[in-house]
């Protein structure tokens, strides 16, 4: 693989982590900073949009149709989820516990569901990313987990992984076997999002605007980024990128998590976590080699 696409991962991998960091000190704000950074990213990116349908790159179906909302709800489900997470929970532990779970999740999945048969590497990356989660929540000590509130970033983390496990589902069905672009699917499930919880700030604007207060900037941010990460992987696949190695390369983003948690957060990261974040990216490159 060539300079070119290792760059674009690595920064994908970057903007990511950045744009998670945004939405935790946002958590406060919950669905109304989802509804923002949703607005945005549908305003940010319709001339591209436009652009991809004008040249015929989108075939109406109802199948398309069914899976371009089921993906909305499971997106919405999964935002709103890693914002209660953010809120109740430090952010070195949900970010790496969310994407860790991810693809453990799916390799459960596909073992349990489709039958398929576990190789070794399958094996030991499921022994790792759990491993790597406990180091992640107990920092070294599992008494942690009998304290208040010691499983409560682990719990979110996991919910959420499992919603990036869903829509990962979901979204490789939508473009591989129907074929729409993965921009517009990207776009229009934010659209579907923005009408459902349209309602809910319209109930209460001030409410909203209140939520809001201080944190305009960081949804801008959000909406701005959260797409973008996306679209660099793409073009690393796109310039002929392995998505093998791609896979496991976005995965660093748990680090980086982890260090800004420690450096911009001022969390308590101590070594044991930094450890954990190892042995988990270590999983799941181990499952994502199967």
């Amino acid at each position: 693989m060539t300079f070119g696409p290792i760059l674009l991962v690595i920064t994908a991998a970057f903007v990511h982590a950045t744009w998670n960091l945004l939405a935790k000190r946002a958590s406060s704000a919950g669905a109304a900073f989802v509804f923002v950074y949703n607005v945005v990213a549908c305003v940010a990116y319709l001339p591209w949009v436009v652009y991809l349908m004008a040249g015929g790159d989108m075939r109406w179906s109802w199948e398309g149709v069914t899976f371009i909302v089921l993906s909305g709800l499971v997106h919405l489900a999964y935002s709103l989820c890693l914002q209660r997470g953010y809120q109740h929970a430090d952010f070195s532990v949900v970010y790496p516990v969310a994407r860790g779970t991810g693809p453990m999740l799916s390799s459960i999945g596909a073992v349990l569901i489709l039958g398929e048969q576990p190789t070794l590497a399958v094996v030991a990356g499921l022994v790792a990313v759990v491993t790597g989660i406990g180091l992640i929540a107990t920092q070294g000590d599992l008494s942690a987990f009998r304290k208040p509130g010691g499983r409560v970033g682990v719990s979110w983390g996991t919910v959420t992984g499992g919603l990036i496990a869903s829509y990962t589902v979901v979204d490789a069905y939508a473009v591989k076997a129907l074929g729409i672009a993965p921009v517009i699917l990207d776009w229009f499930s934010n659209l579907v999002r923005f009408f459902l919880l349209a309602p809910v700030v319209i109930a209460n604007p001030r409410r909203a605007a209140a939520a809001m207060r201080g944190h305009w900037l960081r949804a801008i941010g959000v909406g701005l980024l959260s797409p973008l990460s996306y679209i660099l992987v793409l073009t690393a696949l796109n310039l002929g990128a392995p998505l093998s190695v791609v896979a496991p390369m976005r995965e660093m983003s748990m680090m980086v998590g982890a260090l800004m948690g420690m450096l911009i957060l001022r969390e308590k990261v101590g070594p044991w976590r930094l450890v954990g974040c190892a042995v988990l990216i270590g999983g799941v490159i181990l499952l994502t080699s199967r």
